[in-house]
């Protein structure tokens, strides 16, 4: 079981590079602002922000695969103790819990990190166009 639960950690770090907050930056509509001349350091600065806000999706990531991971496998072992292979139902609880667990966790760390980063933007008096 232990096993399982090690590679849905694995797996979680693996599939949380798929939603990772390095590479996304807002869209800035600079026509006509005042502000446009500081885009570049507003957008350093948010992005510093968002990531103190959402975590580490990686790191949110791991932490919903071993909470994940252990509530399946105590799902999957009462299940399987009724069917009468209590282990099995453990394993396949725990690999099904952490890896859902660790996938929308991640999803949502993302989510905040860009919705941090656009309500920073816009505070600062940017047109954020996603």
């Amino acid at each position: 079981m232990k096993l399982l639960v090690t590679a849905s950690i694995v797996f979680a770090v693996l599939a949380s590079g798929c939603a990772t907050q390095q590479p996304w930056t807002p869209t800035v509509d600079t026509f006509g602002s005042s502000n446009s001349q500081y885009v570049s350091r507003d957008l350093e600065e948010c992005r510093q922000l968002a990531f103190q806000v959402s975590g580490s999706t990686p790191e949110n990531a791991v932490r919903g695969a071993v909470t994940g991971g252990l509530v399946g496998a105590a799902g999957g072992a009462a299940i399987g103790a009724a069917l009468g292979n209590a282990g099995r139902g453990a394993a396949v609880g725990a690999a099904a819990g952490g890896i859902g667990n660790a996938t929308r966790r991640a999803n949502q760390s993302e989510a905040q990190f860009r919705q941090a980063y656009v309500n920073c933007m816009r505070q600062r008096g940017h047109t954020v166009i996603n």
